[in-house]
């Protein structure tokens, strides 16, 4: 099996995307109320919300990486995931507009050593390039298998 230099980049762009949000959901959903805590941190929603968002969140991460990892439903996968992407990107623009020091608590809701709203941004939008490149090489024809 000889493949080119663009099924290669898809398929390393795909899976190392999946296996991101298959590990951050994960992470996540193993201690809903640390990453709840996370999210009221940011002071964007109402207090209600943040159980809530915390409780739903993991689990669509889950299911977008997954996909993404067996190569099914990659483009609507990458679709939720840059989404979701994006406002984690405008959260984080948020936070760091209002001079707040958090932890973005995007892969460890309970760290002892936090990630700054800066490094959590610059990470962002390399998983960005991730979600663009997937979707463009999956809708080149060539990527597919």
């Amino acid at each position: 099996m000889n493949l080119s230099w663009k099924q290669l980049l898809y398929h390393g762009a795909r899976l190392t995307l999946g296996a991101v949000f298959l590990y951050a959901g994960w992470i996540k959903a193993a201690d809903v109320t640390a990453f709840a805590g996370n999210i009221a941190n940011y002071q964007l929603l109402p207090y209600s919300w943040n159980f809530l968002v915390a409780a739903t969140l993991p689990y669509i991460e889950v299911l977008a990486g997954v996909l993404l990892i067996v190569n099914q439903r990659v483009r609507p996968a990458a679709l939720v995931i840059g989404g979701l992407n994006l406002v984690f990107i405008v959260a984080l623009i948020s936070v760091m507009a209002r001079g707040l020091d958090i932890d973005c608590g995007c892969f460890r809701p309970d760290a002892d050593n936090k990630t700054s709203a800066a490094e959590a941004l610059v990470r962002d939008l390399g998983i960005m390039v991730l979600v663009v490149l997937t979707w463009w090489l999956r809708s080149t024809g060539r990527a597919k298998e």
